[in-house]
């Protein structure tokens, strides 16, 4: 704070009040508060009860405190400056030292060593036989915009942070939906599939750990996730199992299929690297991942269903089909905002060899939930 703005600052609070005192009409209110702001963005504000009040103010001998703040103002920056705290109110009493002169009964100055900080900026008040209070508040504009501001800032720093500790690790639901294709497919009986009748739901809980500092963009993720593959088939076939071979039959009779599927369950654990890029928010943008998976087949059926005079059947069986029981593969993961895209690839075939077709699985879809 500087002694010669406050001098100055008091002189014209002085003159403002007093033209004030004329143009308003302050008898009829409780309490009245002139509020000054000069040109150089200072702001000063005295309150009164009345105008009789008002008209008391040169009893006072402002004028000898104008000449003692500077030295009052001065104590207290030096005091801040070696005190333990960040901030000190500094307490003087003016009609102390010179009795009966009718000054101040009480002078506190605030200063802190961050001015701006989040808090009450520096200021002087100044007690006047307890009868006036008088604040400058060097604040760049009124009392409450540089708090409102402080406030304002803090939160956003505060956001910011939450942000960037999630960005860090984080915990979160998968939910991805799509199709599924058999690749590399192998002799004769080999299955077509309709498309989309052949869907792929995944359901997990996947958590994510930063690598390296606290800005790389390289995340490792993995979790535990349930998977259900559906494989239909296009036309009038339907999977069978016989003498231990599972093989796609065409239906001998006149019995029209409307639909024929091979469904199975599984619990796969994934582990990916993950690039995530953020903008100036520290708000993820672009993300692509990479890696494997390994997965246990928890339980597999079919399910025909089909209309027979008059009427309608649903026929389900439980069993192996001669599926493997492990699979393993890469999957890969690419978004923008809120736009999610996966594929998934088996490695291994999806039956045992020699006792089902020869093919492996291409899943691929939306990530619905999760990123």
């Amino acid at each position: 704070m500087k002694p010669l703005l406050f001098s100055a600052s008091l002189a014209a609070l002085l003159a403002a009040a007093t033209f004030s005192a004329q143009a308003r009409s302050l008898g009829a209110a409780p309490t009245d508060t002139i509020v000054v702001r000069l040109p150089n963005k200072a702001v000063m504000t005295l309150v009164v009860r009345d105008a009789a009040q008002l008209r008391q103010l040169p009893q006072y001998h402002l004028d000898s405190l104008v000449a003692r703040l500077d030295g009052y103002i001065k104590r207290a920056d030096a005091a801040t400056k070696v005190a333990a705290t960040d901030r000190l109110t500094t307490v003087f009493h003016p009609n102390e030292d010179q009795p009966g002169q009718r000054l101040p009964e009480e002078i506190r100055i605030t200063t802190s060593k961050q001015p701006g900080s989040y808090g009450p900026s520096n200021k002087v008040e100044v007690l006047l036989e307890k009868k006036f209070g008088v604040v400058i508040n060097t604040d760049r504009n009124t009392n409450d915009q540089p708090r409102a501001a402080a406030e304002r800032q803090a939160r956003r720093d505060s956001l910011r942070e939450d942000q960037q500790n999630k960005n860090r690790h984080a915990s979160y639901v998968v939910v991805d939906v799509g199709l599924n294709a058999l690749v590399n497919k192998a002799g004769a009986t080999a299955p077509e599939l309709r498309p989309e009748g052949s869907r792929y739901v995944n359901l997990g809980l996947s958590y994510r750990q930063r690598l390296g500092g606290r800005r790389s963009p390289l995340y490792l993720l993995g979790g535990p996730e349930l998977a259900f593959n559906n494989y239909m088939l296009e036309g009038n076939y339907k999977w069978q199992n016989t003498n231990g071979i599972t093989s796609v039959v065409q239906e001998p009779t006149a019995r029209q299929y409307q639909k024929t599927k091979l469904a199975t369950s599984t619990i796969t654990l994934p582990l990916m690297l993950q690039l995530r890029l953020r903008d100036e928010h520290h708000r993820t943008t672009f993300r692509l991942g990479a890696g494997g998976f390994v997965g246990y087949r928890l339980a597999s059926w079919t399910k025909l269903k089909y209309f027979e005079e008059g009427s309608t059947y649903k026929d389900k069986d439980y069993g192996s089909y001669n599926l493997n029981d492990w699979q393993y593969g890469l999957q890969a993961q690419i978004g923008y905002g809120d736009v999610n895209f996966f594929v998934k690839y088996n490695l291994n075939e999806l039956f045992r060899a020699g006792h089902g077709p020869q093919a492996q699985t291409l899943s691929f879809g939306l990530r619905l939930l999760g990123n």
